[in-house]
């Protein structure tokens, strides 16, 4: 073995596929380049109970969901959720208990925060090697120029700090970056999960270009220097609301989070919708959803597109390696990945039209160039091999 390494996400947090897939890549990636991985999600949060659709201070309808998912892949005996007093509830350890979490935490070579999201406890702290994947960039950035303190301590916590806004660095970009070495990273993707995938015939529409979204937050809205940098997926989308009326029935968005108020123009503009959390409860529902669509349309956020941080989704990377083209819209991301056929970004809605006739001429292409894009750029030994070499491990 090369080392162990103690893999840290929101996997029971928020237990919806495509958060448990993008920490399952991180897992299974590491388990191949021969480390010797465990799952541990140490929080003072409570946890979504999607059978609800809201947060409860009970996590068993959580881990129903994640449980089956690590058992399947190898992981039965190698996770943990522990939970701090939070709210005014008990401590809670479950999967591996107190003393072997800590025992981990001793003997691990790394800690690797996946979304930079959990919080450097004191027993974290006992980890020799911590590791910050910052999977949305520029929110955390904003807070040190703006001098927050919580963010500061944050990342001053970590050892090392990976990023996905792979062109942060680039003089284009408005934000500085503070005392930090950040490095550029993206989506692992274990590609065996995905290209059995790849090649099913669609059981619905066969030409509808689909996408798996929150529609309305600005939790993490941030202002800099004066300018405005939104977090929410909505005023993106809206700005091509007019899309079907070029390419009638071939738009589909799975969504959720505040799009209630927007239906009825979605509809009329001739948007199919349907419910995202209930299509993400079930991880095979998820990639069937994927693999029954003809590619991906999708927006960015603000965050991303206007100081170009060269962001790329890990839900596109999975559409990448099923064989599905994506249309997205440019953050920069051009400037790392290639593209063109399989994959094309957009900055305006004659550049989507574009995409979808340049697809329609030779989809055979586009969807092979699309997974040959997923297996140079995005495989998990490939993403990971790097990161973990540039992490000294």
């Amino acid at each position: 073995m090369k080392g162990r390494v103690v893999v840290a996400g929101i996997l029971f947090f928020n237990p919806v596929a495509g958060v448990v897939y993008q920490a399952l890549h991180y897992l299974l990636g590491l388990r191949k380049l021969g480390f010797d991985v465990y799952y541990v999600e140490d929080t003072n949060w409570w946890s979504l109970d999607p059978t609800v659709g809201d947060f409860s201070p009970d996590p068993t309808n959580s881990i129903k969901l994640v449980k089956p998912i690590l058992n399947k892949h190898g992981f039965d005996d190698r996770w943990a959720y522990r939970r701090s007093n939070a709210q005014d509830e008990p401590r809670g350890c479950w999967g591996l208990n107190d003393q072997a979490v800590l025992d981990l935490y001793r003997t691990c070579d790394a800690w690797l925060n996946v979304t930079g999201s959990q919080t450097v406890w004191d027993d974290v702290a006992l980890c020799r090697q911590r590791i910050l994947v910052e999977s949305d960039p520029i929110s955390a950035q904003i807070d040190v120029a703006n001098g927050r303190q919580q963010a500061i301590d944050h990342l001053d916590a970590h050892h090392q700090h990976f990023t996905f806004g792979e062109t942060m660095t680039a003089e284009t970009c408005p934000i500085p970056l503070g005392p930090y070495d950040w490095k550029p990273t993206r989506q692992p993707v274990s590609m065996e999960l995905w290209t059995d995938l790849s090649h099913q015939p669609a059981a619905g529409p066969q030409d509808r270009f689909t996408s798996i979204t929150s529609w309305h937050d600005d939790n993490k809205d941030r202002v800099y220097d004066g300018v405005s940098y939104q977090w929410t997926k909505d005023a993106e989308f809206l700005k091509v609301l007019d899309l079907p009326s070029r390419h009638p029935n071939r738009f589909e968005l799975a969504v959720t989070g505040g799009v209630d108020r927007d239906i009825p123009a979605l509809t009329t503009a001739g948007w199919t919708l349907r419910d995202a959390l209930t299509l993400s409860a079930d991880c095979s529902d998820y990639q069937r959803f994927i693999s029954e669509s003809y590619g991906e349309f999708t927006v960015a956020r603000q965050q991303y597109t206007l100081p170009r941080t060269g962001w790329f989704s890990d839900r596109s990377a999975t559409y990448l390696a099923a064989g599905r083209p994506v249309i997205t819209q440019e953050t920069g991301f051009s400037d790392v990945l290639p593209t063109g056929s399989g994959l094309y970004p957009w900055e305006s809605i004659n550049d989507i039209s574009a995409a979808v006739e340049a697809i329609d001429a030779d989809p055979k292409q586009a969807r092979d160039d699309a997974q040959e894009i997923a297996r140079g750029y995005f495989a998990d030994d490939v993403v990971l091999g790097s990161l973990m070499e540039r992490a000294g491990l």
